[in-house]
């Protein structure tokens, strides 16, 4: 009877040791799980504020059919950090004549945007003093909807950041993401 218990101790000494191997493919190891990729906090990257936009450069976006702005986006600044945020350029003509131009950025999975800076009339960019904390959530309203009208159908299809800039220039040359909503 000691033998059988001895046995099945061994037994299931070579079951846990077992358990321990790891798949070097997995990246697994052994006090770890395959969501700590997820788990880890998120953080944003240390940016620089663009280039100030040039008139060869803007690609106008559709956002509504009431709307009587014209948006456009400075194509040379897009672009994807490693944070997984799409950042750019946004210029919006009034139909009263002004011009508005901000350096912004969309955090696709977050479904967030947030205001960097804000483009002066002499070309120079005056920071923006919430943009360490100010992420704003992406809102689909009748009015100012270009935030969404950006995320949905342009940066961020099906709830994804685009993986280049050249990916979000086709896109903007298109209209809309291929792979949009």
């Amino acid at each position: 009877m000691t033998k059988l218990w001895l046995g099945l101790f061994l037994v299931g000494l070579a079951i846990s040791a077992g358990a321990q191997n790891i798949d070097p493919n997995s990246h697994v190891g052994p006090n770890t799980y395959q969501g700590d990729d997820d788990e880890k906090p998120w953080q944003e990257l240390e940016i620089e504020v663009s280039a100030f936009p040039k008139k060869e450069n803007l690609v106008e976006f559709y956002v509504s059919a009431v709307t009587t702005n014209k948006y456009l986006i400075d194509a040379s600044t897009l672009a994807v950090g490693a944070d997984g945020v799409v950042r750019y350029v946004l210029v919006v003509q009034t139909s009263g004549g002004a011009t508005n131009v901000s350096f912004e950025g969309m955090h696709c999975k977050e479904m967030r945007w947030k205001h960097y800076a804000t483009g002066r009339s002499d070309g120079t960019w005056s920071k923006s003093r919430a943009a360490r904390i100010d992420w704003r959530p992406i809102e689909n309203k009748p009015v100012n909807r270009h935030h969404a009208a950006l995320s949905r159908d342009l940066f961020c299809p099906m709830g994804n950041a685009i993986f280049t800039a050249d990916e979000g220039r086709n896109a903007l040359r298109l209209g809309k993401h291929p792979n949009s909503n």
